[in-house]
């Protein structure tokens, strides 16, 4: 807030200004914090591998260690919003990943599923 003067013989007085910021990314927000979800298919999680993921600045590649399970949460440190009066600092980017199952399978696919579930 700040002083402003009276017009018209008014007194002088404060001036309040709210903003309301819309939210359109996939991100939620806390703070400096960010957190959002990742669509991750059941090779990847089962298997590991690689994946590219959205960030605030950009695009980043993660490791996805093998037998990672639904809603598995990973922390990318730095990646969040600018911390306010703090140069160069960062909040984190919280990571949940989602594992889609297959649908739609091919009668091949819903074979080797199955020789695989007789293996345990």
């Amino acid at each position: 807030s700040f002083s402003i003067s009276g017009m018209n013989g008014w007194p002088s007085g404060d001036l309040f200004i709210k903003f309301n910021i819309e939210n359109n990314t996939q991100f939620k927000w806390d703070k400096a914090n960010l957190y959002a979800a990742v669509d991750l298919d059941l090779y990847t999680s089962i298997l590991g591998g690689y994946i590219t993921v959205n960030t605030f600045d950009g695009k980043v590649k993660l490791k996805v260690k093998p037998g990672t399970q639904n809603e598995t949460k990973v922390k990318l440190k730095g990646k969040g919003m600018p911390i306010y009066k703090k140069k160069g600092a960062h909040g984190d980017l919280y990571i949940t990943y989602k594992v889609s199952m297959p649908t739609n399978l091919s009668t091949k696919e819903k074979e080797l599923f199955k020789q695989l579930s007789e293996l345990q």
